[in-house]
């Protein structure tokens, strides 16, 4: 079986037994490593004996090789690798629903839900997503469900009928039965031998597996220097903030490593811990690869000396489709300190208070509906703006315009520059940030102007535009470091 995406990654099997045969972590997520004389699939980097190529089987996702009868070897943990980056880049039906199935889109709605959401049949969404990555929306979703199942049993003491319900199985028996089948071992069994202690009450403690390089400063900074008093703050080397998740508010603390980032999750429900451990992700982007990324930008002798000044530099995403556009909104022609000062005395009139006790953390960011019913002359901005802002969020709350992981870009873009007072530059803040797209520019972003001149090269829009084509499909990245050497 053929990994998709071979025209980027220009791997086929023998290729991919090479990088087994050396251990590649850099493909761990990539794709899965199944043996047909042990049934058992591992990632790449597993450390036991190669097989033998001829009893090796491949497959893009967990879910194709739990499908095909394999279980999770229990060494290498293949379900807790990073994710393929393909799902981020790619903008087609697979990437959409892929992007859609990990936020937990088919627990909450079913297939049905998801089809819908992707204006597609069920039958035609289950033959795509079969072709494309070897297994259909109900087995991607249960993949997910036993890894996250594995997390509530391995990292609390949750009582396994609450954690049964709480990674969207449907029953106990259904919870016992995919377990055993994916992990070959019972949930008693994962739980008398993990090798952490059980977080404190109320909280999820996990590793988010990632591939290194990873600049964990570079997010630090640029995350703490538009943190919003109330929702967010860096500090101590860990970035803290809450969440508007599916059934309620969290906190989540992410602390960088060089090789993963700690994360702590308190949630009101515990339903919510897939979403909550994907938005995450997002934050930080860690389902990256940085080697194929620094390669083709270093390839340029202008980003060359950027690619070695911030390895694994990051494009940051959000958690949140609708604040990330109000943040974006309320950034045009502003520096970056006054969209923090408007954002927090947004947040200060028309914020959530957070159901969870914290002492530094007190709100929930504003949804849209809330924003969308406001006065505008009331919001402390200027009228244009605010005018701008309450529009854009009473059609997000009118379900004109959607602003999620499973939206198209395009229709996206043209959704938002229809919009009274939302132009190209907010349209592709909200498209790199919110969607993840890792292939943006703004030519006319003034931070795009200056780093270029710092570099002596022309800042105006159009030689930017004209510099950047030699950037794709990595723009968001070669954005992220001439933002990087500003600082």
């Amino acid at each position: 079986m053929l990994v998709k995406g071979d025209e980027n990654g220009g791997m086929d099997d023998d290729a991919r037994y090479r990088a087994v045969l050396g251990k590649d972590a850099r493909f761990d997520g990539w794709f899965f490593t199944a043996v047909t004389s042990t049934d058992i699939y591992c990632r790449p980097s597993c450390p036991a004996i190669t097989p033998k190529r001829a009893n090796v089987r491949f497959y893009p996702t967990a879910a194709a090789a739990q499908q095909a009868g394999f279980r999770a070897c229990k060494r290498c943990r293949p379900d807790a690798t990073p994710g393929s980056p393909e799902w981020n880049s790619r903008a087609d039906l697979a990437g959409r629903a892929m992007r859609l199935i990990a936020d937990g889109t088919v627990d909450r709605d079913g297939v049905s839900g998801l089809a819908e959401r992707l204006a597609y049949s069920e039958r035609q969404l289950n033959r795509v997503l079969t072709a494309e990555v070897g297994a259909g929306p109900l087995a991607l979703a249960r993949a997910q469900r036993a890894q996250t199942a594995r997390i509530l049993i391995e990292t609390t003491d949750l009582p396994f009928t609450e954690s049964a319900f709480a990674s969207g199985f449907a029953s106990i028996r259904q919870f016992n039965d995919t377990i055993r089948e994916v992990y070959a071992a019972t949930p008693t069994e994962l739980r008398a031998r993990r090798s952490i202690a059980a977080a404190a009450p109320g909280h999820i403690h996990l590793r988010l597996a990632l591939r290194p390089p990873f600049d964990g400063d570079g997010l630090l900074q640029f995350l703490g220097d538009r943190c919003i008093a109330g929702i967010e703050e860096v500090a101590g080397g860990t970035y803290r903030r809450t969440l508007r998740l599916p059934h309620g508010h969290g906190i989540v603390a992410l602390t960088p490593l060089p090789d993963h980032v700690d994360c702590d999750l308190q949630l009101a429900d515990p339903r919510d811990l897939a979403a909550a451990v994907q938005r995450c992700r997002r934050l930080f982007d860690l389902d990256a690869d940085p080697v194929s990324i620094a390669e083709a930008l270093s390839l340029d002798p202008l980003l060359a000396p950027l690619v070695m000044k911030y390895p694994g530099r990051r494009s940051p995403g959000h958690v949140d489709g609708t604040e990330l556009a109000v943040r974006a909104v309320l950034g045009q022609q502003v520096s970056v300190a006054g969209a923090r000062t408007q954002l927090g005395r947004l947040t200060a009139r028309l914020g959530e208070a957070l159901s969870i006790a914290d002492d530094a953390l007190t709100d929930v960011f504003p949804d849209a509906h809330t924003i969308g019913e406001s006065d505008p002359a009331l919001l402390g901005m200027p009228a244009a703006r605010g005018r701008a802002l309450v529009g854009m969020c009473g059609a997000i709350a009118e379900g004109r315009v959607t602003i999620d992981a499973g939206v198209d870009r395009d229709a996206l873009d043209a959704a938002l520059v229809a919009l009274p007072g939302i132009g190209p530059w907010t349209a592709a803040y909200v498209r790199m940030r919110a969607l993840g797209d890792p292939d943006v520019f703004m030519p006319s972003d003034l931070g795009v102007r200056h780093a270029l001149e710092r570099l002596d090269r022309p800042g105006d829009p159009k030689s930017a535009t004209a510099l950047a084509e030699a950037w794709r499909p990595w723009r968001s990245y070669a954005l992220a470091l001439l933002w990087a050497s500003l600082s």
